[in-house]
This record gives structure tokens, sequence and C-alpha cells, in this order.
């Protein structure tokens, strides 16, 4: 998924300018690290004629952009007159999937609907890739999927977890995605949310973070350096870059956090309930599709319409009251507090129970690491088994030769 770089009149306004939308749980493989523990499909999940009706709202509210998921989103029926009910009314329409069912009737006819661009999920070679999606084959399907979607001249871009079991392969990873020729790479560091906190030794330790930025930074400037070989502009190299959780005011921010060849720019705090949006399958709102659903959500389209939610609810806006002083530990004494405001709440929340500190944080890591010292995160309390669930985790300061 990406965001597009937002226009100077959305600037200084809450406008929902990029909603990620679950539009059903129903799933073909039940990744081994999922926060949503997708499988089968809600009981109650938005009807087409509500489908409808929120994608008129989001168009209203200023919308541009919508990433549909699921599970897997092209799984439901309607999933295409979807597509083409939201491109009639002017928005921008991706899908992210796993890929493995994206069969080329499938993707040929959300093409033909008007879908503009497919990402893929990769995390690695099969041995890696079929463990985390608990699916043998899953990798060889995910290749395809991007192959499909190519060959239908949909741009197509690649996101993978960044965890323990993927970590070693970023460079295989990133070879293959060469061959592919994938546009864009989106790393995201896999949160202790669902089936992954059921996993805690794949959850990367922060102090690992350091690591995964370093070889991000040398992996985008070997793009840039492959581009301007082939005789091409900084502009049409892979763009490798950190989620909203990964970076924040390191040695490699400014070149993880702008395309190449484009304007810099750094991390500006989290933009949930801000410009970003996600919703359910049984319609609730949250101000982050990723969020844990219990403590973030404002009700359902159901029970408000979608534009009073977004414009009144505080649950789903939080961060536009968020201010420093809501910080703790580290963070709070952060230098970057003002603008970072611990990262992003769904990372910290869900590993050490309330959001305000965030130990996957690289300034925060390297400061340590001057220090001598490093952090280590440990389990203290299991997830309850429910989608976007979480446990709690402590953080455990140690030598950084420990």
């Amino acid at each position: 998924m990406h965001v597009r770089e937002l226009r100077p009149e959305d600037l200084g306004t809450h406008k929902p300018i990029y909603a990620v939308w679950e539009i059903t749980l129903r799933c073909d493989h039940a990744c081994a690290h999922c926060g949503s523990r997708a499988a089968r499909a809600r009981p109650d999940e938005l009807t087409f004629a509500e489908l409808k009706a929120v994608g008129d709202a989001l168009a209203e509210l200023g919308c541009r952009e919508v990433t549909l998921i699921g599970g897997e989103a092209y799984l439901h029926p309607d999933a295409v007159a979807l597509t083409r009910h939201l491109k009639e009314l002017g928005l921008w329409v991706s899908m992210q999937t796993g890929g493995r069912g994206l069969t080329e009737p499938i993707c040929r006819a959300l093409a033909e609907a008007g879908m503009d661009a497919i990402g893929v999920s990769l995390d690695g070679p099969p041995e890696v890739h079929d463990v985390l999606r608990a699916a043998r084959g899953s990798q060889t399907s995910a290749e395809r999927a991007l192959q499909i979607a190519a060959s239908l001249g949909l741009p197509i871009t690649v996101n993978t977890q960044l965890n323990a079991l993927t970590l070693p392969h970023l460079r295989w990873q990133y070879e293959r995605m060469v061959a592919l020729e994938v546009r864009a790479w989106r790393l995201q560091l896999t949160v202790p949310m669902g089936r992954a906190a059921d996993h805690f030794d794949w959850i990367l330790q922060p102090y690992q973070l350091l690591e995964a930025l370093d070889t991000m930074a040398e992996l985008q400037l070997d793009a840039v350096a492959r581009a301007e070989a082939q005789g091409l502009p900084a502009s049409r190299a892979m763009h490798v870059h950190g989620s909203n959780n990964v970076g924040y005011f390191g040695a490699h921010e400014e070149l993880l956090r702008s395309r190449p060849g484009g304007q810099s720019s750094c991390w500006g705090g989290c933009p949930a309930g801000t410009h970003v949006i996600g919703i359910e399958s049984d319609g609730r709102v949250k101000g982050c599709p990723s969020l844990p659903t219990a403590p973030y959500h404002g009700g359902t389209v159901r029970e408000r319409p979608l534009q009073t939610i977004w414009r009144e609810d505080r649950t789903v806006g939080f961060t536009r009251h968020q201010t420093s002083d809501d910080l703790w530990g580290f963070c709070a004494g952060c230098y970057y507090a003002d603008i970072c405001r611990a990262g992003c709440n769904w990372t910290s929340h869900c590993t050490l129970g309330r959001r305000g500190n965030n130990p996957f944080c690289a300034h925060r890591a390297e400061t340590l690491r001057d220090m001598g010292l490093r952090e280590r995160v440990e389990p203290v309390q299991p997830p309850p088994g429910v989608p976007y669930d979480f446990g709690r985790m402590r953080i455990v300061v140690e030598p950084w030769q420990a």
C-alpha cells in the first residue's frame, strides 16, 4: 500500500485522503502472522448496497485513494462491482493481496473495472514465505500474481514483513523484485497483534531494526545506481521504503522516507485519523486499519453515518488531540517528541499495551547503542485469540553486547 503525496489544499485539514478498507475476512490462506486472524467471512459483513454507501461517503469526505484488503478482497463476490463504483466516484483504487488465488480472469475483471494497481505480499524465499503464510506453494503463487497483474498493465508493488525470519533474506528479496520489475517495495515491521502475537520468536528485537535499516538503505542506493546505469533518472528507480512503523530519525531517515529523485521528507507523526481511515468488513471505523479494534473503533456505519464518525468521534480522531504530554518512557524525553509523538501507535499499543512509548525506533536504538545499551522485548501476557487482538510485552534494557 502506498499513500500518494498530499496536495497543498489537503494540508492542515482532517480528510480521510487514504482509506484502507477490509471488505471481507474471508481468506484462502490463513497466514500465521495475520493481525486480523482472517479465515472466514464475518457473519455480519456489509451488503453491496452498504458498501456503495460507504464509498459515496468517502468521496464526500474528500478521500482520494482506497486500498481494498481482506482476508482476501478478491474473494468478496462484489469486489469487481465495488471497484467499478469507486472508480466512478473518481477515486484511485488498489488492492493488497497475498495473491494465492488471484487468477488471470479475476485480475482481468478487476483491471477492466478500473483497478489502478495491485500490491502483493512477498516475504522472502519459499522456505520463509510459506511458513509465514501457512501454505506451501504460496510464495510461488504470490510471484505468479505479480506476473499476471503486470501482464495486464497494472502497476505492481510488494509488501514485505520485517521480522526475524525475513531479515536475513532482504537482499534475496530485492533481487527477485528487480527481476519482476516491481516499482515499489514497502517493508513493515511484524507487530505482535493477532496470530503474530502467538509467535513471539518471530518479532524483531528493537536493536535489530538498525541492521534492517542499514540493509534497506544499501538496497535503495543500489536501486538508484542501477537506474542511472541504464540512463534513467533516479525517479525511475525502485522505491525501497519503510512503512509507518519503520524508522524515525535515524541515520537513513530521509533516504528511506523520500521517493528517489523526489522531494526530501521525514516522519511527521502518525496519520491515523487525520489523513488515514480504516474500515472493517462489518462497518466498524478506525483511524488506521492496523489499529487493534477494541480500543480504537468509533462504532459502525450502521449506527452513524461515516461522515459523522470521521468528523466527531474522538476515538477515531485521537491523533488530532495527541501531544507530547501523552508520551511516557524514553519517548517522553526524546528530542523529536513534539514531531514524532512515539511513531506508530499501532506498534506501541500492541507491544506495550498502550500508546506513547515505542521501542522500535532508529533514533532510540542508535542513542542507546552509543551508551553501550540496547532494548529487548519479552512477552508477559498472551493475546485472547480474537481478530485484531494483542497481548503485552515488557522492555528489558541490557548491555549492547549481551
